[in-house]
């Protein structure tokens, strides 16, 4: 125990008018963060002109205007939209799955207390940070540019960027397992792979079902954005639509778009709840 540190009485021990200023100091602590955070949203919404009303207030006739062009939506191409989707829905699928299957061995690297070394944790931890620093858009441009248009690069971005995120909650679920196991493991003259098969794994594949689950419900949502910039999907056709100002037909595909959003969220909720 260090001499120098000194611990604060129990509040049992303390008057009552103790007690009031101990909860009063904590209270104006708690009120000054508060005011902190406050002031920091504020000068943000300040910089970025979110408090320039007069701005705001301009804009709504356009956007008004917009909504009315947009009325009623035109599902007159409907039928050439299931392509598209079932290109949106597998590019979801496959990025995810390559996000999931790289990220377990390099979440066991990545995690303090099963990384062999230190030097191999700080390099995979920063090789997670560097995935998911590199939004999975940027990612897309880069892949078309390499491989050409199409639902390739899109599972490509995907997978990466996606590797980034999945691999650091995979860490971090590995870090908080119960350590019980895995001592006696150790004391029973495990190998490094049967402790982290016997021992670790089966504690956080919940938590690795749940993470996955999340993950793909996102990909798909990410996924329509992919096609904006050439990797296929309904976003290729909502782009298309928007350049020749089909304003009726965009409304049509944003229609579309959030029926089968809402539906792989139900999915998603439903099969997270089946792991837990």
């Amino acid at each position: 125990m260090n001499p120098s540190k000194t611990v604060p009485p129990p509040l049992s021990s303390l008057s009552p008018d103790a007690v009031l200023d101990e909860h009063a100091r904590g209270w104006r602590s708690k009120l000054f963060q508060a005011g902190l955070v406050l002031a920091v949203v504020l000068l943000a919404s300040w910089y970025v002109d979110l408090l320039d009303f007069r701005t705001l207030a301009n804009g709504v006739p356009a956007i008004a205007t917009l909504m009315g062009e947009s009325l009623p939506p035109d599902f007159t191409n409907a039928m050439d939209w299931i392509a598209p989707l079932v290109d949106t829905l597998a590019m979801s699928i496959a990025g995810t799955a390559i996000a999931v299957t790289a990220s377990v061995p390099l979440a066991f690297l990545a995690a303090r207390n099963t990384s062999p070394h230190p030097v191999v944790f700080h390099v995979t931890r920063t090789l997670l940070n560097a995935l998911r620093s590199v939004p999975e858009l940027i990612m897309g441009i880069i892949f078309v540019a390499a491989v050409g248009f199409g639902a390739l690069p899109g599972v490509l971005a995907l997978g990466l960027h996606s590797i980034g995120m999945v691999g650091k909650f995979f860490a971090e679920a590995i870090e908080h397992v119960d350590p019980a196991p895995v001592e006696a493991a150790n004391a029973a003259g495990a190998t490094r792979l049967q402790v982290h098969w016997h021992a670790v794994l089966p504690q956080v594949l919940p938590q690795f079902a749940d993470v996955s689950i999340y993950r793909w419900e996102y990909n798909f949502r990410a996924s329509t954005v992919m096609g904006m910039v050439g990797a296929g999907g309904i976003g290729f056709e909502l782009m298309g639509s928007l350049r020749v100002m089909q304003y009726q037909e965009v409304s049509a595909i944003l229609i579309v778009i959030l029926v089968m959003v809402t539906m792989v969220d139900s999915l998603s909720g439903h099969l997270r709840k089946k792991f837990k």
